[in-house]
């Protein structure tokens, strides 16, 4: 069982974020940043619900001052601001379902927080600022429920220097230009992980990559243009691919920025993706990544996971979707990525449950890999018609809300008994416990041509 499925419960692979008495549903964030002094001045307006009865509410925001709190739909007692959290203390109990607004004017030097896998939040550039959240960034620059599970809908307004550009998730609704300053308004209309809610500021152009099925837009330098277009020619296809295999894409566009600076991998964000400047050379075999940032809009983002405990529906998807890209366009087949994967994986170390991985664990590469096999096991048993319908159907009935690794086998136990009955539905069954909760890599069936 998950925080999801007990809203009482602590959640393991986040103990010390988020709070479970708590569901955010709309951040109405107001925000001004100077590039050159890195300093950051916000208004976050938070609506919420009460899950429990609660005395106290419980926000994380690591790294900024708080300036002034307030407090709508019960009366504020006091509020303290230390260790990463924003604890507001009532003047008395409320009980479950008491909607509250919770109003924070802070500021300071936005930086990365320390996390086992490095800094993650927001970060300067040698000109601008990439904001990359995954796990635990997103306090680094608004308070927040830091829980993935917690998604929220977003207005975010944010105010520069000319002349850098602002991208921030969802759809710009205004862009209103003054002397020396220009602010960008951004609404977000489906529900997001604050892990996945980003800004992106830079001195960056716009390119049209693709029209259809959506459009796809490149933001990049000036000088990377060239690399950065030539890179990502074929995106329309790989999108085309992926609305026929995953289902219509989430969102109404999708973004990929560029960087002048180097990064140390690709992160995707609500809508958007970022890579750095040393991923546009194939050279370095990166190019696999724009298939695999390009899949989380369908897995972690629309349909994401209810605790980190459960990323292998995130990461093995997308790693999948890798092999998928290969085939397709002409590179190795996905059965021949699943055996080259599966015998690099019987090489090392046969101690993790994919299901459980364990919080430390939950981006070691085996996650990836066998996540992507446990997919790929799962389609050599089902057969690609039945395999690919219960893939669009999973994206369909999930989008915009969480998921666990049970709501998976319940999914995938209604597909395979309306396909074969019952002896196919207990073969299923039987795989995914091999996969999911088995220590040991089990033998990988070929999936038939």
């Amino acid at each position: 069982m998950t925080a999801r499925d007990h809203p009482g419960a602590v959640d393991p692979y986040a103990s010390k974020h988020g709070s479970a008495s708590i569901a955010v549903e709309h951040y109405d964030l107001d925000l001004t940043y100077r590039v050159r002094t890195n300093r950051l001045a916000g208004t976050a307006t938070l609506r919420l619900l009460t899950r429990e009865a609660v005395e106290e509410v419980s926000l994380d925001l690591v790294g900024l001052s708080v300036e002034k709190v307030a407090l709508v739909g019960a009366r504020l007692a006091r509020f303290t601001h230390r260790g990463g959290r924003l604890v507001l203390r009532l003047a008395e109990r409320v009980p479950a379902r008491t909607a509250l607004t919770v109003v924070v004017s802070y500021g300071g030097t936005p930086t990365p927080t320390p996390s086992p896998w490095g800094p993650v939040g927001w970060e300067e550039l040698t000109d601008g600022v990439v904001v990359a959240s995954q796990p635990t960034g997103a306090p680094t620059w608004f308070p927040c429920n830091d829980r993935p599970s917690d998604k929220a809908t977003y207005r975010t307004s944010l105010t520069v220097d000319n002349p850098y550009r602002v991208l921030a998730h969802g759809v710009l609704v205004s862009r209103k230009g003054r002397a020396s300053t220009t602010t960008w308004v951004y609404e977000e209309r489906h529900p997001t992980s604050t892990y996945l809610a980003s800004v992106q500021i830079g001195r960056y152009e716009e390119h049209v990559l693709a029209e259809d099925p959506v459009p796809q837009l490149l933001l990049v330098p000036g000088e990377l243009r060239a690399p950065a277009r030539e890179h990502l020619d074929q995106h329309g296809d790989l999108m085309s691919l992926f609305t026929t295999c995953f289902g219509p894409y989430p969102f109404e566009t999708y973004t990929l920025v560029v960087t002048g600076d180097d990064l140390e991998i690709p992160l995707e964000a609500q809508g958007l993706s970022i890579f750095g400047a040393n991923h546009l050379s194939s050279a370095t075999g990166e190019e696999r990544l724009v298939a695999h940032e390009l899949a989380h809009q369908w897995f972690g983002n629309s349909v994401s996971v209810a605790s980190w405990q459960h990323i292998w529906l995130s990461e093995g998807f997308a790693c999948y979707a890798e092999w998928v890209w290969s085939e397709a366009s002409g590179g190795a087949s996905a059965e021949a990525m699943a055996r080259l994967w599966h015998e690099r994986l019987s090489t090392l170390p046969q101690d993790l449950v994919l299901s459980d991985p364990g919080y430390p664990n939950i981006f070691d590469d085996r996650v990836y890999k066998r996540g992507a096999l446990t997919v790929h096991a799962l389609r050599g048993a089902l057969g690609d018609e039945v395999f690919f319908g219960l893939v669009r159907a999973w994206t369909a009935r999930h989008a915009d809300t969480s998921v666990t690794t049970e709501d998976f086998r319940a999914h995938a136990r209604e597909h395979a008994a309306d396909a074969g009955g019952a002896v196919l539905e207990r073969s299923v069954e039987k795989l995914l416990d091999a996969w999911l909760v088995d220590v040991r890599l089990p033998r990988l069936s070929a999936v038939p041509a």
